[in-house]
């Protein structure tokens, strides 16, 4: 039975699988609407017996670009906290998430795909923290999950030069947890999630919990932060800048105001 929140299609198999894809290609931009149908789709399977795992994957090109800037998005109603509360939702909920990560995770979408305990990805994937290439500060809770990924040093490194990395580094730095062939990297995320849905799930949960600990409301917190950093950057002229230079795909000329 395929089960649909706005844009997004669940799909849960006899594995004890769920299918949570987003059918925004071939990008994938993110806004307030798609991260709360996710989280709806997530408590919706806490409650249904018949998951165990969840494949967080997506329709498209890319697993998820982020924010559309350059296409002249608005801030959210409401601001970051908008966002960012259903954001906090995704952190809340009980069953394990592997991330099938074709194409890119850029900005938010990076903070999307370490909102999931494991990524999968192939050396055709790209991630990047691209926040301070925009004139920007990151979010999406990665000053929290990132570190806690890829170590402090590491994070800092990507956060500050925006730098793209592909899916061959991000193995080797442990943001992604498996490196497939391209094109598999669906099917290598449901074959860990089987793996996971195969030891009692009772026991499973009660180990994320103890694993996970207060992460949510750290999450929260961290969240709160980064949007109220985020919202007296929009009124500079960098971040003018930064989102100009990336749609004109061309290298940003900072000026520190």
């Amino acid at each position: 039975m395929v089960q649909r929140f706005g844009d997004i299609e669940v799909t849960v198999g006899d594995d004890h699988v769920a299918l949570v894809e987003m059918r925004r290609p071939p990008n994938n931009f993110f806004d307030v609407g798609l991260i709360k149908n996710i989280a709806d789709a997530y408590q919706e399977l806490d409650a249904d017996g018949r998951c165990r795992v969840v494949v967080l994957c997506s329709e498209g090109k890319h697993f998820c670009a982020g924010a559309d800037f350059a296409g002249g998005a608005t801030p959210p109603t409401g601001g970051p906290d908008a966002l960012y509360g259903e954001a906090v939702r995704l952190m809340q909920s009980a069953k394990p998430v592997v991330a099938a990560v074709q194409g890119g995770a850029i900005g938010g979408g990076l903070g999307l795909a370490c909102s999931a305990d494991f990524r999968v990805a192939a050396s055709t994937s790209r991630f990047t923290s691209n926040f301070a290439q925009l004139g920007f500060h990151h979010g999406f809770g990665l000053t929290l999950t990132l570190p806690r990924i890829v170590g402090n040093q590491v994070a800092l490194e990507l956060m500050y030069t925006g730098r793209r990395i592909d899916g061959a580094r991000a193995h080797e730095i442990g943001l992604a947890d498996r490196l497939v062939e391209p094109g598999r990297e669906r099917e290598a995320a449901q074959e860990l999630a089987r793996e996971i849905a195969s030891s009692a799930p009772l026991a499973v949960q009660s180990i994320r919990r103890t694993m996970r600990g207060p992460l949510a409301e750290e999450f929260r917190a961290a969240t709160t932060h980064e949007g109220t950093e985020q919202i007296w950057l929009r009124t500079t002229e960098d971040f003018g800048e930064g989102v100009a230079a990336s749609r004109d795909r061309r290298a940003p000329r900072f000026v520190g105001r």
